[in-house]
């Protein structure tokens, strides 16, 4: 398994895809599929059934996991 310099609760800039440019907070590293998932960044929109929790179901956006290699920290974070 390949060790990252990018970790859980760092800023990091987006620099490939839709998001580019865009700064935001890491929420998760996936080591083993090489890929993180960022606050607000590549959002998908999910269908919920109706539940206790969420009682009319409908849509909702989730974060989705990108390729790690298309973040970077962000400057003055070290």
């Amino acid at each position: 398994m390949a060790k990252f310099k990018i970790k859980k609760g760092d800023m990091v800039q987006i620099i490939a895809g839709d998001d580019k440019g865009k700064k935001a907070k890491v929420l998760q590293v996936l080591p083993k599929s090489a890929e993180v998932i960022v606050e607000g960044c590549k959002l998908a929109k999910k269908s919920v059934k109706a539940s206790e929790k969420n009682p009319k179901g409908g849509f909702v956006s989730k974060e989705m996991p990108m390729s790690i290699s298309n973040v970077k920290k962000a400057e003055g974070d070290n």
